[in-house]
């Protein structure tokens, strides 16, 4: 039996030139894979960042040494096939995440129910998803603020350096919801200086202000911080959670850090158990990827899901999001068609 998976790389470049505090990038190059049953086809991706030691090439060369364990499998079967994914090769989440994404596709389509109701979700239970905003001279983010125009919730990139005046030119531009992402950026005693004076910008929350390793610091800091903590790079897996409880008010769960569906949903559940509230974020990714995390949404306190709304021509179909709400559909699986050639 030939095995029913094809895997391609796809460059997706970005509406503008996308700064965080590790640097600045142009375009992304993501993996695409098709699961095939008969008929149908499950869709699943991989968005690859260099943050975890992944590339294209990388999950590439993943998903090649995991074929084998759909090789002759009974698809139907999609959670067992998961947990054999991930026990057989150590690491690459993306690709696993790739992999899982187009099993759980698969199944919707197979059983004809939008992924949310296999999961026995309410969409109308959906948050608001943030559009984020990268760091860039005060005239650009001036410009990139009025273009988020339809987005009633931003999230802001900082970085080391000039954190007031970055900040400043957003808050300036406009009175709304705003979140904020240090990348990692911090060390303790700047990072509480830089929230102290945040707070005072009606800043919702801080993602991520220190190194991920510096569990200690993260501590130090929730005791004095006067707003709440977000961990992203700093968690992966649902066992990495119990240890940042006190460290941090919530964490950002990702499906291309964990390796897709069937983990992110363990990390919502142990988030929950450790008293953690719950984001849910994305990479740059195609309307596939943000489909799959964004059927969980409603399992969650906070969305920033526009991964999709960053690159300049979106291969596929997805979900629209109105309002900052992204609607989910009644299209089976995660209901994403491809839009073209994609």
């Amino acid at each position: 039996m030939p095995l029913p998976l094809t895997v391609r790389t796809i460059e997706l470049p970005l509406r503008h030139a996308w700064t965080i505090s590790r640097g600045t990038s142009t375009s992304k190059r993501n993996v695409l894979v098709e699961l095939r049953e008969g008929d149908l086809v499950g869709r699943g991706e991989a968005a690859p960042n260099v943050r975890y030691g992944e590339s294209a090439e990388t999950v590439t060369e993943a998903l090649q040494k995991l074929a084998p364990v759909l090789e002759g499998a009974d698809l139907r079967h999609f959670r067992v096939l998961s947990e054999r994914i991930e026990e057989a090769l150590p690491g690459n989440h993306a690709a696993k995440a790739a992999l899982d994404i187009a099993l759980y596709d698969l199944a919707g389509k197979r059983l004809g129910a939008p992924l949310y109701r296999m999961l026995g979700l309410d969409a109308a239970r959906m948050p608001l998803t943030s559009f984020s905003i990268g760091i860039d001279d005060p005239e650009t983010l001036v410009r990139k603020v009025r273009e988020a125009e339809p987005y009633p919730v931003l999230k802001v990139k900082l970085g080391a350096q000039s954190v007031r005046e970055t900040f400043g030119a957003v808050r300036a531009a406009t009175p709304k919801t705003v979140r904020v992402d240090a990348n990692e950026a911090w060390a303790p005693e700047e990072a509480l200086k830089h929230i102290e004076w945040l707070a005072g910008q009606g800043v919702e929350l801080v993602e991520q202000p220190l190194p991920a390793a510096d569990t200690e610091g993260a501590k130090w800091l929730r005791q004095r911080s006067p707003l709440p903590l977000v961990a992203d790079e700093a968690v992966m897996m649902a066992v990495d959670v119990p240890k940042l409880a006190e460290g941090y008010h919530g964490i950002n769960v990702k499906l291309q850090k964990c390796g897709g569906i069937r983990e992110a949903l363990r990390l919502i559940e142990t988030a929950r158990s450790c008293g953690l509230k719950v984001m849910l974020g994305c990479m740059v990714e195609t309307s596939v990827g943000i489909a799959a995390a964004a059927h969980l949404g409603p399992l969650v306190d906070w969305l920033d899901l526009d991964g999709n709304l960053l690159i300049s021509a979106d291969p596929f179909r997805g979900h629209p999001v109105e309002q900052g709400y992204i609607r989910l559909g009644d299209g089976p699986g995660l209901g994403v068609e491809p839009q073209g050639s994609p």
